[in-house]
Parts: structure tokens; sequence; C-alpha cells
């Protein structure tokens, strides 16, 4: 076992720190209020390489490996978790799914300008009635020869109004159940997609999260990714993948929660001394370190998994849950260390308590990913 991260690593890891400080932090709050989107640092995003990280260089991606990208999402999400969704989401299940399943005309149409950041992408599974149960898809797509005719309502969805593709599951033939169900690359404009309003959250809030609507829309046959009834099988899959960066996420909101509760307690003095001096809250900050820590541990071992190209379902699911778990707790036992203080925005530590609650229920809830640990482990 190997701990150690290389020079390229430390590279990445120190360009998205300096990155998250100097364009994301000043902002944060501000945007954080007001639900605003971060457009001019996503731009920036794009240009300095976040958004097609593990992407094949010959489709304008960085060609790098799940540890640099999830040494990135960390850095990022320590100051600002809407900015890291909008990068999970292309990278992961957007990038990640079309260069791995799409064909070569559609790699070249979508996926090069995706990777490159000059778009972003975002995925669309969930709706009103289907969230955790993915085979209940009331969106449909009904063949009609040399295309689809796309009809439904997707919720939840990130990237929802600022994104150009859309990947999208819907079903095409209900009597197959989930092997009838397909994904289709849908483009902003077309007729009859509809975006409807800004969802107002309570963490994550300058992300843009809208529910996406499409009345027959026609989509051409040849934006189906991979044989037909291929879509539920290719959500679970990127899915799959798309958790070791939510996992990134929830640990980078931990541990940016917890360096700024460390800064904290060396300044703030209470009966006569800092509060890092007292026993209670070192037991509060060795435990945060301690569990961080373990969190980070789960997540590089998904990391590596997936980059060796072995089973990674398992290792993924765990970080994941666990990640969460502990940004949750994390953030809370933050916000306790800042006392009052703690409570008021200009600290940060509130926005991350409301950001963490949402790793702990998209890409898979807390409980599906103890359904996926338990199917693994009981084969």
């Amino acid at each position: 076992m190997n701990f150690n991260l290389t020079e390229e690593h430390l590279a990445v890891q120190e360009a998205a720190r300096e990155f998250a400080q100097t364009e994301l932090l000043p902002t944060a709050i501000e945007r954080d209020t007001h639900s605003k989107f971060p457009h001019e640092q996503v731009k920036k995003m794009g240009e300095l390489g976040f958004f097609g990280m593990m992407v094949s260089p010959e489709y304008g991606g960085g060609g790098m490996d799940t540890i640099s990208y999830v040494l990135a999402m960390e850095e990022i999400s320590k100051v600002d978790a809407s900015a890291s969704v909008v990068m999970s989401v292309n990278n992961s299940l957007v990038c990640w799914g079309l260069e791995s399943f799409g064909t070569e005309e559609q790699k070249q149409k979508y996926l090069t300008r995706l990777a490159s950041g000059e778009i972003i992408g975002s995925f669309c599974l969930s709706e009103p009635e289907a969230g955790s149960d993915a085979t209940s898809q009331r969106t449909t797509a009904i063949d009609k020869g040399d295309h689809y005719l796309l009809n439904g309502t997707k919720n939840w969805i990130t990237n929802g109004g600022t994104s150009s593709v859309s990947l999208v599951i819907a079903q095409t033939n209900v009597e197959l159940k989930h092997k009838g169900i397909n994904c289709l690359i849908v483009e902003k404009g077309w007729d009859g997609f509809e975006v409807g309003k800004k969802e107002d959250k309570m963490g994550i809030r300058s992300s843009d999260t809208h529910s996406l609507m499409f009345t027959d829309v026609k989509v051409p046959k040849e934006n189906r990714i991979g044989e037909d009834g291929f879509g539920f099988k290719f959500a679970m899959t990127t899915l799959n993948g798309g958790r070791i960066g939510i996992a990134a996420q929830a640990l980078g909101i931990a541990a940016g929660a917890y360096e700024l509760a460390l800064k904290y307690s060396k300044e703030r003095k209470a009966f006569g001394k800092t509060i890092s001096e007292h026993q209670a809250i070192q037991f509060k900050l060795a435990e945060m370190a301690t569990k961080i820590e373990a969190a980070r541990l789960l997540v590089y071992k998904a990391a590596r998994l997936k980059d060796e190209k072995k089973d990674f379902i398992e290792a993924a699911a765990m970080a994941k849950l666990f990640a969460s778990e502990v940004a949750m707790w994390a953030t809370t036992e933050a916000v306790q260390i800042h006392g009052g203080y703690g409570y008021v925005k200009e600290y940060h530590v509130e926005r991350l308590m409301r950001d963490a609650k949402i790793t702990q229920i998209y890409e898979g809830t807390s409980e599906i990913q103890k359904l996926v640990i338990a199917r693994e482990i009981l084969k």
C-alpha cells in the first residue's frame, strides 16, 4: 500500500486549493445568500481543465486519474460545494458516461466541448415519483423510427438551467420494465424542451437546480447512448462512479469545516486561555480529524480501485456513505466550536453545515448506499 501522492497529484491539489481560496471564497457567502450561479468562476474552472479531468486528451480532456479528480474535488468543496457539484456532474456523470459508452460521433460532437468547459452538461434521472426507485420512470421516449418522441418531467437537475446538453433517462418499452429504458442526449433549445423554476434550496444554494420538462421533443436515433434498452444499466454504472465524486465532495465539506474550527479554536479565548487549550474542544477536534482521515482513506481507496479498473462498487458506496455522514457530523461540530459565531454567515461554517446535508441524499441516499453495500457483501 502506497499512501504517497505523486508530484502530479500534489500539483493538482495545490492548483485546486489556490483556485478555491482566490476565486471562490471571496464571493461564496454572497452567492449562497442570493442563490447566484457562479458563471464567472465556472468559466475559469473550465479554462483550468477542471471539467474534463479524466477525459482522454484526444477529446480535449486532461487525461488524469481518479485520484487527481478527488483531490481537486476535495479542495474546491472545502470552500464552495455549489461550485464542486457543477464539476462533479460534468466529470463523473456526463463526460465519463459519454466517453465510456458513447459513439465516436457523439464524443466528437459533445464530449470535446464538455471536457474543455466550453459547455456544461446535466444528468437527468430523478422524477417527481422516481427518486431512489429509479426503475419507475414516467418520462417516455417513444420509438418513431428515425427518432424518439420524448415526454415527461425530470426533477432536482443539477446544472438544469445552464447546461447545454442533458443526458435524459426515459422509458421506451414499459413491458420490458428497466430493460426497456434508454438514455438520450438532448440539446437545450430543442422544440418542446422547457426549463422549470429554479429550486430554492437549504444548501448548495448557488448551484443551478431545476425541473426540466419535455413535450414531444424529437430526439434523433443517433443521440441514444448504447443499444436499445441500455439506459438503466448506463445510469446505474455511471452513478457508481459518480458516488466517488460526491464522496470527495462530502470529504471536502467536512475538512473545510474542520480547518475553520481548528483555526478559530486557536484564536478565540475563554476563561483566560484559547479554547483549543480546553480539553472539551481538543476532544472534538481530535475526533473530527480522525473521522475525516478515515473518510479520506475510503475515498482514495475507491478512486484507486477505479483507476486500476477493478470492481469499485462496494468501495464507492462505503466511501459515499461514510464521508457524507462525517460531513454532516463534522460541520455540526464546527458550528458548536464556533459557538454563537458559528450561527452567522460571516464565519462560513453554517453554510458548510447546510451544504453537507445534500451529500446524504443525492446520487443515492445513505439508505441506498447501505443496500448497495449489503448486496455486494452478500454475493
